[in-house]
């Protein structure tokens, strides 16, 4: 049973790694939204630790609920797909709604001029955009409701691959075997998630959007958007 435990904590390090590559929805979200409201490269990988461990752990207390009260794998897939089309209808919803506020946040951020004058007189005046400055009570709330809805929908979206790999070692009566396994491929999924994330994190401090700028809250919510469509009508 060692060399069988082995191979599949192995598979399971292999595919957890593969399903978090494969699905944008696990990192795209963090990195749009970490450039659109100037998160630091801390506070990113914190809110997606998070994240993903409500990810990973709802799918780990499903199969275990699962396979203690003795449900057919069939059946526990139809729960976690079930779990998917949720997940994926959040994300759709989300990324629809935070694209409507941006385009709303971007025509109200137009830049303008500002006409000053000098203590000796001479008038001056300069463009300017209230982008960062003059933040509303809408503002700070939605900053602060943003990582909760994603928390939401990560616990709602699940890891599809892990349920058949549990069932091996449950099949053999080896907990530590189906320890092993959910162990190896939570821990999988949340460190490349985190990877991913810093690396696209970072590279996105480099892109300026020029006059598009102010609109970077609604592309954000376009990506997440589309990240939900692929999820929900591609399989991604």
């Amino acid at each position: 049973m060692n060399s069988e435990i082995l191979i599949l904590g192995s598979t399971a390090i292999s595919i957890g790694f593969i399903h978090t590559l494969l699905g944008p929805d696990h990192y795209l979200p963090f990195i749009v939204l970490s450039r659109a409201r100037n998160w630091s490269i801390k506070k990113t990988l914190w809110i997606s630790f998070f994240c993903g461990l409500g990810h990973v752990l709802s799918s780990v207390f499903l199969g275990l609920l699962g396979l203690a009260l003795g449900l057919a794998i069939f059946t526990l897939k139809g729960i976690e797909e079930w779990r998917g089309s949720i997940a994926a209808w959040l994300l759709i919803g989300f990324g629809l709604a935070y694209t409507i506020w941006g385009i709303q946040r971007g025509l109200k951020n137009k830049p303008h001029r500002h006409l000053h004058f000098h203590q000796d007189g001479q008038p001056h005046d300069h463009l300017h955009t209230h982008e960062g400055d003059h933040l509303h009570p809408h503002d700070e709330s939605t900053k602060k409701l943003t990582p909760w809805i994603l928390f939401i929908i990560f616990v709602f979206g699940p890891c599809e691959p892990l349920i058949p790999l549990l069932l091996y070692p449950a099949a053999k009566h080896s907990w530590m075997g189906v320890g092993i396994v959910a162990a190896t491929f939570s821990i999988t999924t949340i460190l490349t998630m985190l990877t991913l994330i810093f690396l696209g994190a970072r590279g996105m401090r480099f892109i300026q959007f020029g006059f598009m700028e102010r609109y970077v809250h609604a592309l954000a919510g376009g990506i997440i958007f589309f990240s939900g469509v692929g999820i929900k009508f591609l399989g991604l």
